[in-house]
Parts: structure tokens; C-alpha cells; sequence
């Protein structure tokens, strides 16, 4: 409804700020609002299906893209000269073997990682010293074959200036390829001439064996060095040490023994004279000391025993056994025969004598032992006194020595470390410099590089392959620029993503020679099908249905708006609704040819109140179609729609018709279309594919919102589904094949 203001009853939504508007959209069971609402810098859904039909827009410059880049690579390929690469396989191990020199030699091993330590081999091999040396020994710089190759003059042979270029190209040239879990690694070279590639191959491997044998050398001549420089000032100081220990030795008269080991030969150990002479009468004294002692007792017993009887000397003496045994068997004689004689008689009485005389014999004999035991006592008595005043003696001289020994001990330590610091050095420069502590070579050819039968590059698969991939990438990227930078509106998508606002309908672009009309007219035609679409689309476009009042626009002229008005009411009015098409172009009116009226009086009469409306509507062959063209134009057309006269017609237009459609002007430039979306109630932007920027549709639609008109969608017109790769048709008709029932381009909101 159209309040008495002009304004359009329920165009408000409550609860939603004033002059921002909505519109209804597809829904399931229901619509949901559409706000039509857009920032300045829109950007599609980053989906598969938007990149595919950004490449299938400019398909061409995509292919045209991979041809030039194809063609580069054909013209690089066939420029580029050829070169060949020989390569050499090594093997690499991180520990040689020690031919010389024990597990705790210190040389010229690796202490880091296995990855760090090959990484070094790796960077050696394509070492600038690496190529210089194999320019040096290969010849290189005075091959005239080398020189001719790399377009050198021959009367610079051996120049320095030939060495460094070669230096470089040998550096340059050189590709090392470790082979995956081992240790072989494939060196190769590249060379205009296969021979070149073989031979300076070859000798890269043979000079890197060479150098890593020339490093471990020169490690060991600077070990010898150091060792020479240790062992000078370690003898001289062994020397010096040595001096002072015997200038001390002289001076305090200490005089060192070498001591023997329990077998009785040298020991390697000294002692004093001294203190071995103390040593010496130490022990016999002690010997001394036990002799006396031993001697002693044997005198006490004695002395003890006045009969001597049961001493050991006495027992154990022969001469005292001789006389004992001799008169025990006296005595048995004297008593055998004392039964047949008596003690007077004169045998008896001899016999008497003899025994008497033979213990006094005994008598005499142990006498003598007792003396002889108490001289054995006194002799061991003085002999230890006189070992022990000795020791005495010698005691204070030891002590006194040690006093003077204590600078002699700290000389002699001294002394002995630089002995053995001197022999340890010794020892390892005589292991040095047997063979320097050299070891086995790490490094070996395992496959000597052969001469390569054909050349390594170019390789025209490959540069093929990479010309396609790149001429791809630059299509694809050229596309998507283009993409970027176009403001055109092409295809329903577009619509969407570039504008913000729903899509009613696509129009296709009619076929050179046929008419709006005609196409309206045959109800099969993708023409008639598309806005009969767009007629769907708009039953669902407010919430009572189709809008009452409805304005047709475009930004700019010649976009089809007076078509798409003209088809509208045609598809309204056949639906059964009463329909009153209005010529709403007061500067530039168009509408009447479309409906082959002449004219005469029309709106711009009713809006001047030159006539009622009943006497300015025209009827059409259409049934419940009515037409009102825009009639004289008038010097002021803005004036005229903004008066009040264009609610009045609204308002008794809708008490005859059912609906009501105005084909308006084009936006841009002009006030009258803001003025006419403002009365009705609902508009429709009319854009041309290909033919409207986007900006331009923008600034129409900004100038409409300002107007606080209520956008209903958009109607795409001259699409050309083909051209813009996007695949859409309506139906069938006109001798070619299109997709049938394209829907609405409507998401709910």
C-alpha cells in the first residue's frame, strides 16, 4: 500500500533500522530475507568450480600462454649446445686404517657426525682448490683442444688468466651426487666434449685422493715439527736438572747405591751409602744381638747345672760321650765280677782306679765345656756391644743425610720426569717418523668415469615438460589477473560476487534477425523461458508475493530494461493478473515501439494533470494488458516524478490493476529513477552482460539505496553462456541446444 506521504506501506521492516531495506530469497518451505549489501572489493568463493570457470573464461590466453612458452622451450632446446657429463664413483670412509701408530695416536681424525664429516667431503670436491689443482696436473690450461673448446685463444696457453677461467668452469662444472645409505658418491663432470668430460672426470677423483693423502702428510710433518721443537726443550732442561742433581750430590756427599730386587739383580732403585751401611750393620747387629742372646742361655743352663750333668754341650760333646760309655761298661764289668770277688781284690781294685780316673776325665771335660759356653757368652756379649755403638753411630749420619737429602729427592723428581716426558717424546717422534703416522687413504675409485656416448643436456623431454608447466602457470596466473582487473559483468556469478545482490533471472542474447517480440511470442524459445523464470523469481520476491509496483532500470541506456518490462507484465498478464505497463523514460522513451503504439498522451499528461488515467491507458493485444505510454516530453521530467501526482497514479493504478509495471530510466546521471524506486515497491536492475562495469552498476544501485528503493534482484541480459565458458542455457529453440529450467541464482540470507 501507498501511504498519503508517497511512501510505500510495509517497505519499512520493524525492527530494522530506517532506509535499510530487504527482500525476500530462495527458501525451502519458506523465503528468507535478502539483504543486498556489498563492500568495495568483493571476492568470489575460493572454490575448484570459480577457479575451473576463471580458466575456461580466458581458455585463450591460457593456451596462448603455454604456445609461446612452448615454443621458447623448443627455441632454448634447439639453441642450447649440447653437453655431456662423465662421471667418476667414489667411495668414502670416515676411519682409514692405522698402517702405523697405536688406538690412542693423536692425528687427524674426525671427531663430528658422519652427516657433518661427509658434508666437508662434499664441499672438498667442488672446492676452488680442488678444481686449480686438477687445471695444474690435467693440463688443462695447455691442451689446445681444452683451449679451442672453451674458445681460447692458443697463444694464451698457460696464462694465468686461461688457468682462472678454467679454474672457475671446473668448479662450476662439477656435480657431486651422494649415492642414498652408502658411502659411494658420484662425481661428475659436464664438457662440451665427452673426452674433456672422461678426462677431467678421472683426474678430479685421482687429485682428491692426492690432496686427502698431501692433508694427512702435512698433519704429520707438523706434528714431527712440534715433537722436534718438544724434544730439543725437554732434553735441554733434562740436561740442566741432571747438572744440578750431581752438582748437589757432589756438594753434600751423597753417594747413591743401586739396590737390588729379590732375584739379586738391579732393581732400577738407589739408596745412600750411608744409609746401606746402616742398613748393613743394622742386620748384624741384630745377628749380633741373637748369637748373645743364644749364648747367653746356653751359659745360664750351665752355670746353673753345677754337675754339668744334662747339659746339651755335655750331652752332645764326643769326647764326653767316649768316656761316659767307656765307664758304663767298666762298671758292668766291675759289677759282674764284684759277685765272685771282693772289693779287695787287686783286679777289683784296678777296676776301681779306672772308673775313678774316667770321671775325673769327665769331670775335667764338663769343666770345660762350662768355661768354653761362658766365653762364648762374653765373646757374643762384646760383639754386640760393639755393632750396636756403631749403629749408634751410623744412626746420626742417616738422620743427618736425609736432612740433606730432602733438595737432592725434589732435583732427583725432577730429574725423573723430564726423563720420562723426554722418552715418551722420543718414542712418538721415532712412530711418526717411521711413515708420519700415516694411514690408509679413506677415499678410493670404486667406477672410473667412461667416455658418454650421448650429451646430458639439453633434454628436450624436460625443457618441454618445464615450457608446458610454466607456460601454465603464466596462463593461469594471466587469467586470474585479468580476472581481477575485470569489471565487467559476464555471467550469473558475477552477479553475485561482484554486485552483492540476488540474481532473477539470465536473458540470453537473441540470434541476429529475430525480434524481442518474436521470441516472446514463441513460448519454447530460451528468450521466453528465461523471463518466464525471472517472473517466478519475483513471486517470491516480498512477502505477499509478486511486489504490486515494480520499476524497471539499468545504470545506463540500451541495456534491455525496456524489454524485460515489456516481458514481465506480457508473462504477469497471461498468468491472469490485470497489468498496467508503464512508459516511465520521460527524456528518452522507447517503450511504445516495443508495444507498436504511436504514442500520443501518457504519463507525463497525468503527471501535468493533462488527463485521468483511465483516458491514457491503451489496450494491447495481450489480454489483461494495459499500456501507458510516457507521452510529450517534458522540459522538466524530474520535476513532474517529483511531485505528488505519481502517488496519485500508483495509488488508482492499483484500484484497476493488479500489478503495475514502470520501464524507467537509466540511473546514472538522471534523478528520475531514484525517484521513481522510491514510490514503488520493489526494483529490478537491468544489466547487459559484458556490457556494464561493475562499478557503474554499483554507483546505480548506491544511488537507488539513497533513494531508499527496495531492490528486488538483478535480470542479466545479452548473456552469452558459450562466450563466457560458464556453461548456462534455457531450453531449447532456434535450431540449437541449450539446458533447459536454469534456475534463479537466489541464495537465502
Amino acid at each position: 500500500m501507498i501511504d498519503e506521504s508517497g511512501r510505500l506501506e510495509g517497505g519499512h521492516v520493524p525492527g530494522r533500522p530506517e532506509g535499510e531495506l530487504a527482500i525476500r530469497g530462495w527458501g525451502g518451505a519458506g523465503m528468507a530475507l535478502y539483504e543486498p549489501t556489498f563492500d568495495d572489493s568483493p571476492s568470489p568463493g575460493l572454490s575448484p568450480q570459480y577457479y575451473l570457470q576463471v580458466i575456461l573464461k580466458h581458455w585463450l590466453v591460457v593456451v596462448a600462454a603455454i604456445l609461446v612458452a612452448l615454443a621458447g622451450g623448443i627455441a632454448l632446446t634447439l639453441l642450447t649446445k649440447p653437453v655431456y657429463t662423465a662421471a667418476v664413483t667414489l667411495q668414502i670412509d670416515k676411519e682409514a686404517a692405522k698402517v702405523v701408530g697405536s688406538e690412542d695416536e693423536v692425528g687427524p681424525r674426525e671427531q663430528g657426525s658422519y652427516e657433518e664429516f661427509f658434508q666437508t667431503q662434499y664441499g672438498l670436491l667442488k672446492s676452488r682448490s680442488l678444481a686449480a689443482r686438477t687445471v695444474d696436473q690435467a693440463g688443462l690450461a695447455t691442451d689446445p683442444a681444452v683451449l679451442k673448446e672453451y674458445g681460447f685463444s692458443p697463444s694464451a696457453a698457460g696464462s694465468a688468466s686461461v688457468r682462472k677461467q678454467l679454474t672457475d668452469i671446473v668448479q662450476r662444472s662439477v656435480e657431486v651426487t651422494p649415492v642414498q645409505r652408502s658411502r659411494l658418491v658420484s662425481v661428475g663432470f659436464s664438457a662440451p666434449d665427452p673426452n674433456i668430460a672422461a678426462r677431467v672426470a678421472n683426474s678430479l677423483a685421482e687429485n682428491f685422493i692426492q690432496s686427502n693423502l698431501d692433508r694427512r702428510f702435512e698433519s704429520s710433518a707438523y706434528a714431527r715439527q712440534f715433537l722436534e721443537q718438544r724434544l730439543a726443550q725437554t732434553r735441554a732442561k733434562l740436561e740442566e736438572t741432571e747438572r744440578q742433581l750431581v752438582a748437589y750430590a757432589q756438594n753434600q756427599e751423597i753417594i747413591d747405591l743401586p739396590v737390588g730386587d729379590e732375584s739379586g739383580g738391579p732393581s732400577g732403585q738407589t739408596q745412600s751409602l750411608t744409609a746401606s751401611n746402616l742398613q748393613a750393620l743394622n742386620a748384624a747387629l741384630a745377628s749380633a744381638k741373637a748369637n748373645r742372646i743364644k749364648a747367653e742361655q746356653r751359659w745360664q743352663s750351665a752355670r746353673a747345672n753345677t754337675s754339668g750333668a744334662g747339659l746339651p754341650d755335655v750331652l752332645n760333646n764326643p769326647t764326653v760321650q767316649t768316656l761316659t760309655a767307656e765307664r758304663a761298661a767298666l762298671e758292668s764289668e766291675y759289677q759282674q765280677k764284684l759277685e765272685v770277688y771282693k772289693p779287695d781284690y787287686p783286679e777289683m781294685q784296678q777296676m776301681r782306679v779306672r772308673i775313678e780316673g774316667l770321671n775325673r776325665q769327665i769331670a775335667s771335660e764338663v769343666a770345660n765345656i762350662r768355661n768354653s759356653l761362658r766365653t762364648q757368652y762374653e765373646v757374643a756379649a762384646a760383639e754386640e756391644a760393639a755393632f750396636n755403638s756403631q749403629v749408634n753411630g751410623l744412626k746420626h749420619s742417616v738422620l743427618d743425610l736425609r736432612g740433606r737429602s730432602i733438595q737432592y729427592d725434589i732435583l732427583q723428581r725432577e730429574v725423573d720426569t723430564n726423563r720420562s716426558l723426554y722418552d715418551g717424546l722420543l718414542q712418538r717422534y721415532k712412530e711418526v717418523g717411521v711413515i708420519g703416522g700415516l694411514s690408509t687413504n679413506n677415499v678410493s675409485i670404486v667406477d672410473q668415469a667412461q667416455v658418454p656416448g650421448h650429451p646430458s643436456k639439453p633434454e628436450p623431454v624436460k625443457n618441454m615438460l618445464a615450457a608446458l608447466l610454466l607456460g601454465l602457470v603464466a596462463g593461469v596466473g594471466l587469467a586470474f589477473l585479468l580476472e581481477m582487473f575485470d569489471e565487467s559483468i559476464n555471467a550469473p556469478q558475477d552477479v553475485e560476487a561482484k554486485l552483492g545482490l540476488p540474481l532473477l533471472g539470465a536473458i540470453p542474447r537473441l540470434e541476429r534477425g529475430v525480434t524481442p517480440i518474436e521470441a516472446l511470442d514463441d513460448i519454447r524459445s530460451a528468450f521466453a523461458e528465461a523471463y518466464y523464470s525471472v517472473q517466478t523469481a519475483l513471486q517470491f520476491s516480498t512477502e505477499h508475493g509478486l511486489p504490486r509496483t515494480m520499476l524497471i532500470s539499468s545504470a545506463r541506456p540500451s541495456e534491455g530494461k525496456s524489454t524485460s518490462a515489456t516481458a514481465i507484465a506480457r508473462y504477469l498478464a497471461r498468468l491472469g493478473s490485470r497489468v498496467l505497463l508503464v512508459d516511465g523514460d520521460l527524456r528518452n522513451p522507447s517503450l511504445h515501439r516495443l508495444m507498436q503504439s504511436a504514442g500520443g498522451a501518457g504519463l507525463s499528461n497525468y503527471l501535468s494533470s493533462g488527463g485521468t488515467l483511465t483516458e491514457l491507458i491503451q489496450a494491447t493485444e495481450t489480454p489483461n494488458l494495459s499500456f501507458m505510454p510516457s507521452g510529450p516530453v517534458p522540459p522538466s521530467p524530474a520535476e513532474l516524478i517529483a511531485g505528488p501526482r505519481v502517488t496519485e497514479l500508483l495509488r488508482e493504478a492499483r484500484e484497476l490493476f493488479d500489478i503495475v509495471v514502470i520501464d524507467g530510466p537509466p540511473v546514472m546521471g538522471l534523478a528520475d529513477a531514484p525517484l521513481l524506486a522510491s514510490r514503488v515497491e520493489g526494483t529490478v536492475m537491468v544489466v547487459e552482460a559484458g556490457g556494464t562495469g561493475r562499478n557503474v552498476v554499483r554507483t546505480a544501485v548506491r544511488r537507488l539505496r539513497v533513494g531508499r528503493a527496495r531492490l528486488l534482484g538483478v535480470i542479466l541480459t545479452k548473456f552469452e553462456s558459450r562466450r563466457t565458458s560458464y556453461g548456462y542455457g534455457y531450453g531449447y529453440g532456434y535450431g540449437k541446444e541449450f539446458d533447459y529450467g536454469m534456475q534463479p541464482a537466489i541464495e537465502s540470507k
